[in-house]
């Protein structure tokens, strides 16, 4: 048998109904799709901002270093004069003064 000559049977539904059965389905799945979107993004979001709250909790502690380390540098270099050594070789080289 050929497609067009099938018997017509009442399961097969109209054109139209068809049509709207398979709008309504669509649009049931996209809404299902944005609701399961939006709560993928706030659970990201949740879990993105957890992670650096305990970054920033676990890093304090360096932070706080940095801050001593360069506290301590600058009152080193204030208490520099002129003429020391702070870090480094010294060689003495001794010029005769009467051509000896």
């Amino acid at each position: 048998m050929q497609m067009n000559q099938l018997p017509h049977t009442q399961a097969t539904l109209p054109n139209l109904l068809r049509k709207i059965v398979a709008l309504v389905m669509t649009v049931a799945l996209v809404a299902l799709v944005l609701m399961f979107s939006a709560v993928l993004l706030v659970v990201i979001l949740i879990v993105g901002t957890l992670a650096w709250a305990y970054l920033w909790w676990k890093m304090r502690h360096v932070r706080k270093q940095m801050r001593e380390f360069s506290a301590r540098s600058m009152e080193m270099e204030a208490g520099v004069g002129e003429g020391e050594v702070i870090e480094g070789e010294v060689i003495r080289v001794e010029v005769p003064r009467n051509g000896k």
